[in-house]
């Protein structure tokens, strides 16, 4: 039977960003309109009694890889991205207070004057009081990205979705940006994203997804409306199933 109109596919998902989702028209750093932007259109999800996790990057700020490349420690590279994303999440959730939505902040890594360590039990039960979930820090460990974090974390909350916020609008043969004879899908099995070595999520995160049966889905975050479709069930993007 079809959804009835305003009602969501989804009962608790977990929503990825990445850290860029936040410049905005900046080139670094955060910009708190683009900021404020999202976190009114999470809201318009949360309206609709969905339980929201998010887990943000933070590649806006410090990206892991190009300390490396610079010479710095692979494993003190990634801890600064992480501690990035840690500043990420304090922006989110005081734009998302500001508008009246409560929230947790839950850190991987130790931040007790701004953030929750992560017990399984207690974020599912702020998820239950309908309260936003924020994660920062990955798993707190390097050499893990976010993108597995995110997959980690939606299978231990019970999340029936991960609903990935991009800049395309979904999953290409090759990039679009670069490609123009990309083709878009539809809708894409596990095992094809990880052959074709598309660039959806890391191949870890791909991994657990497809052994816990956890569908994805890529959309494009800057077209206004799109997570509350997704969350929908409406055509957007691409899922991976």
């Amino acid at each position: 039977m079809p959804k009835k109109a305003q009602e969501p596919a989804y009962k608790r998902i977990l929503l990825k960003l990445s850290g860029e989702s936040l410049i905005g028209n900046l080139s670094y750093g955060i910009d708190f309109d683009t900021t404020k932007s999202i976190a009114e259109e999470i809201k318009e999800i949360h309206d609709l009694g969905v339980e929201i996790a998010i887990m943000i990057g933070g590649g806006n700020i410090f990206r892991g890889i190009r300390g490396t490349e610079a010479g710095i420690d692979r494993a003190s590279a990634d801890y600064m991205g992480l501690l990035g994303t840690i500043m990420n999440g304090i922006a989110l959730q005081d734009a998302m207070e500001k508008l009246g939505v409560f929230t947790r902040h839950i850190s991987a890594i130790e931040v007790k004057a701004v953030a929750e360590p992560f017990i399984k039990r207690r974020v599912i039960r702020h998820l239950q009081k309908g309260r936003i979930i924020i994660f920062t820090a990955g798993i707190g460990s390097p050499f893990f990205t976010t993108d597995t974090a995110a997959a980690l974390r939606a299978l231990e909350i019970h999340a029936e979705v991960i609903l990935k916020a991009t800049k395309v609008d979904g999953v290409y043969s090759a990039d679009p940006m670069l490609d123009k004879k990309a083709k878009k899908f539809s809708t894409i099995k596990y095992l094809d994203v990880i052959k074709k070595g598309l660039m959806v999520m890391d191949a870890t995160a791909i991994s657990l997804c497809k052994e816990n049966n956890l569908p994805i889905v890529v959309f494009n975050l800057k077209k206004r409306g799109n997570i509350k479709k997704a969350v929908l069930g409406l055509k957007v993007g691409t899922r991976v199933q």
